[in-house]
């Protein structure tokens, strides 16, 4: 989405940057003929210290660029960043087929359909061929398979002090990790966050905000037949029994009352907001959009489980500034007037050690409030895109970890009054550190705490992937193992396509184009 939610600027205002969507749908849905217009982030990334003597990081302007970074605090680590790079490029080209091909259902493998039903015999062969290609996959990983699966379940921090020294260049890597998470950097599994962050290539604005990619998506959708109802809450999927046993889709019921009649509907949202109870967002509404306990027991007992269990937990927040000017780094300072530096052009990090990471982790982790310093990642889109604020003026956006979903013995929790605010000082104060005079330049601010995200955009607990990427919530087991292959099971011509299915959370599609896929087959 693209707001403006302080006049006169236009805010990405939850997801804020570009990598992860697959080619395929930008060439199926000829989306550069529709409006797409990315701006490459060169250079990616800059941490700065608090401090001229300090220094900083500025990493993604080249090979040569880096080396000659990376050399000023390690020679060491400027020669095993080639080969770091080299390592996890390996084993993203393996993963990257994975994204585009649904995981198989291994526990109805075991059971051979009637040859009488063709349509089961379908499903059931569609099921073998994917087995048979993840098993392919496997296989193909060799003598690296043990290196592999070292990568998708050690914590991140081994596998950085594995090949590096700078405690700088492993922190500025290491918030890769943790993004969206309610992880450390010495989590197990959070190597695996890391690799699913960095697999799809070169990070990038889009021109005119994120809103644009969605309005290019549109403008291909309509001009397909698609028609669109916007402001239309869905309040209830409705259901009839099947015959021979089972559910059957029939529509949605808005909340205005107005029925839809459709034989396959396809949800996007949280798995828990379909199926399950939704948490607060579900809550307000009087339940899942799944309602009635005839719908619910359609539904396999393992799946119903599996939702009760989903582990939704996050600690992100999204502030939305307008600025009066640049922040001015003493690291790397920036002349009054002088237009923006390479370093202003990537995302902007605000860790130079692992400790800082950790103990904001810990903070919140096992205080169950919000850390006392921050994590931040600052991004200035309208360095590449001035049309995004007013001349001299500029968006910064912060995706800011580690803050809890709720905030114990507040029983107003984050809707106490001046709470918000309280949190935001703490991280401009940081901020302020690096670059003095940053508050005093904010005109404007959109304070989005984990309630907020889950309120506006029915992101569970304010989770940007619909649930935790975790070793237990990802591929076949995503977001059950029944229900890993998009159709719900017990429930025929209902399907679920969001970032709570496979391959999970950032702004990828691959989701919803492997269920579109799966919707052609099966019907």
């Amino acid at each position: 989405m693209t707001e403006e939610v302080v006049p006169g600027f236009r805010f990405s205002r939850a997801s804020y940057v570009y990598s992860l969507f697959r080619p395929d749908i930008v060439k199926e849905l000829d989306l550069h003929r529709h409006g797409l217009r990315l701006l490459p982030r060169v250079p990616s990334s800059f941490t700065p210290t608090s401090s001229v003597e300090g220094g900083y990081l500025l990493l993604g302007g080249g090979a040569q660029e880096d080396f000659r970074e990376i050399s000023k605090w390690s020679p060491e680590d400027a020669v095993a960043y080639a080969r770091y790079n080299a390592f996890l490029e390996k084993f993203s080209a393996v993963l990257r087929p994975l994204l585009d091909c649904p995981p198989p259902d291994l526990s109805s493998l075991a059971t051979f359909p009637p040859l009488f039903n063709p349509h089961a015999l379908r499903l059931w062969l569609s099921n073998l061929r994917d087995a048979a290609f993840y098993g392919a996959w496997l296989a193909s990983l060799g003598p690296s398979l043990p290196q592999f699966f070292e990568l998708l379940a050690a914590p991140a921090s081994k596998l950085l002090n594995k090949w590096f020294r700078s405690d700088i260049l492993k922190a500025t890597l290491a918030t890769d990790a943790v993004i969206g998470s309610m992880i450390s950097p010495s989590t197990p599994g959070s190597a695996y966050v890391l690799l699913h962050h960095v697999m799809c290539g070169v990070w990038c604005n889009v021109e005119g905000g994120m809103g644009a990619l969605s309005t290019a998506i549109a403008q291909s959708a309509r001009e397909a037949g698609v028609a669109f109802l916007h402001s239309a809450p869905v309040k209830n999927i409705l259901t009839r029994p099947a015959a021979g046993g089972g559910g059957e889709v029939e529509g949605v019921e808005l909340d205005s009352g107005e029925v839809l009649h459709a034989p396959i509907v396809l949800s996007t949202v949280a798995p828990s907001i379909t199926l399950g109870d939704g948490g607060a967002v579900g809550a307000a509404a009087g339940g899942g959009l799944l309602r009635g306990t005839t719908s619910q027991s359609y539904l396999p007992p393992q799946l119903r489980d599996s939702l009760g269990v989903l582990c939704e937990s996050s600690g992100s927040v999204k502030i939305n500034l307008a600025l009066s000017s640049l922040p001015n780094f003493i690291c790397k300072p920036t002349p009054l007037g002088a237009p923006a530096g390479p370093h202003h052009r990537g995302t902007i990090h605000f860790e130079s050690d692992m400790e800082t990471l950790e103990a904001a982790f810990r903070d919140c982790a096992l205080m169950n409030a919000p850390s006392t310093r921050p994590i931040i990642e600052m991004t200035l889109p309208s360095v590449l895109d001035p049309t995004l604020a007013p001349p001299g003026c500029h968006v910064a956006l912060l995706f800011v970890q580690y803050a809890p979903y709720s905030l114990p013995g507040k029983p107003l929790g984050w809707d106490t009054p001046g709470e918000r605010e309280a949190f935001a000082a703490s991280v401009y104060a940081v901020i302020e550190k690096y670059a003095p005079g940053f508050t005093a330049s904010i005109l404007g601010a959109d304070i989005l705490t984990p309630l907020d995200l889950e309120r506006i955009f029915g992101l569970p607990r304010g989770n940007i992937s619909h649930g935790a990427m975790s070793l237990d919530q990802i591929a076949f087991l995503r977001p059950s193992p029944v229900a890993s292959r998009y159709a719900v099971p017990g429930i025929r011509g209902l399907y679920m396509g969001g970032a709570g299915t496979h391959p999970g959370g950032g702004v990828m599609g691959a989701a919803g184009r492997n269920c579109a896929r799966t919707i052609l087959l099966q019907n």
